[in-house]
């Protein structure tokens, strides 16, 4: 019994400390990439198989590092934030040696593990660590109101991923839809992380957008960004009308909300709070569709 409680108390420090919530929610966009490119490229899937089973190890410990690091360099702001203060980094349930030789066994075998697929997909593993690690976590996050914009690179890198791991190449107009839209979606969803956790930020002296600039500049902004996402919706035509049109919904219905919601509600955390659901449904149900319409043209319409 005592070694049970211990294993799963091990198990969450470990979950805790990789972050596995992030992990799950990227595998989504990057089998979006990996099944777009098999269809796209009349790839037929058993060939890849061991490909398949690379690209998902290596995402999901590249991701893994990455969250490890963040975690390690952010102790001292994570100790301040009432969601991110019970982290095994910051009471120490892990130690940092320990928790750098975990992040960089991850970060080296993911990377071995995408390159037995393509070396492309290892260069983007890397450059997606890199840029959530580097530019994002110690450069811009603690600097700048436009560290958001920063992290979306290493945030849009998953259906890149998944991609060049079948094909080695990114080429196709179909990969840059995924990766712009999956850019652009990542500035209205985490704005409204801000705003729900605006105190936590402040105390923490976080510059994110509605920290320095007000919920007002926050609320223009944000649709600003809805806008230019619903004109992505265009860059799904040359492969298909359908996810043009899911996408395109998907897209205004998000920015209707947002005006919609943001002059109903007086209260800005509620109007946070819907958007981020909404952003949590808007990314699933997208890249839900991309994977179902490219399993359906894969094995039933070939």
């Amino acid at each position: 019994m005592e070694r049970t409680l211990e294993k799963q108390k091990m198990s969450a420090v470990l979950g805790q400390t990789v972050k596995t919530g992030i992990i799950k929610s990227n595998l989504v966009p990057m089998f979006a990439g990996l099944t777009l490119a098999l269809y796209t490229y009349d790839i037929d899937p058993g060939e890849k198989l061991l490909d398949i089973l690379f690209a998902l190890i290596g995402t999901i410990l590249v991701i893994g590092a990455a969250g490890t690091f963040n975690n390690i360099y952010d102790r001292d702001i994570d100790a301040i934030m009432e969601r991110t203060k019970v982290r095994p980094t910051v009471t120490g349930e892990i130690n940092v040696r320990s928790a750098l030789l975990l992040g960089t066994v991850m970060a080296v075998l993911g990377m071995v593990a995408l390159a037995f697929t393509t070396p492309l997909a290892a260069v983007l593993g890397f450059l997606g660590l890199f840029f959530y690690v580097v530019p994002y976590t110690m450069l811009t996050k603690r600097r700048t109101i436009y560290n958001t914009e920063v992290g979306s690179i290493s945030g849009a890198m998953p259906p890149l991923i998944g991609w060049a791991a079948m094909t080695g190449t990114l080429t196709h107009p179909a990969i840059a839809a995924l990766f712009i839209i999956q850019v652009i979606w990542q500035m209205p969803h985490f704005y409204a992380i801000a705003i729900r956790r605006h105190d936590e930020y402040k105390a923490a002296r976080i510059p994110m957008l509605p920290v320095v600039k007000g919920v007002k500049r926050t609320y223009t902004q944000t649709n600003i960004y809805l806008v230019l996402l619903s004109l992505t919706s265009f860059l799904f035509l040359p492969l298909s009308l359908g996810l043009t049109l899911v996408a395109l919904l998907l897209n205004v219905g998000w920015l209707v909300l947002s005006i919609y919601g943001y002059k109903k509600n007086k209260d800005s955390e509620k109007w946070a709070k819907l958007l981020f659901i909404y952003s949590l449904i808007h990314m699933t149900i997208l890249f839900s569709t991309v994977i179902v319409y490219s399993l359906v043209g894969i094995f039933i319409l070939k």
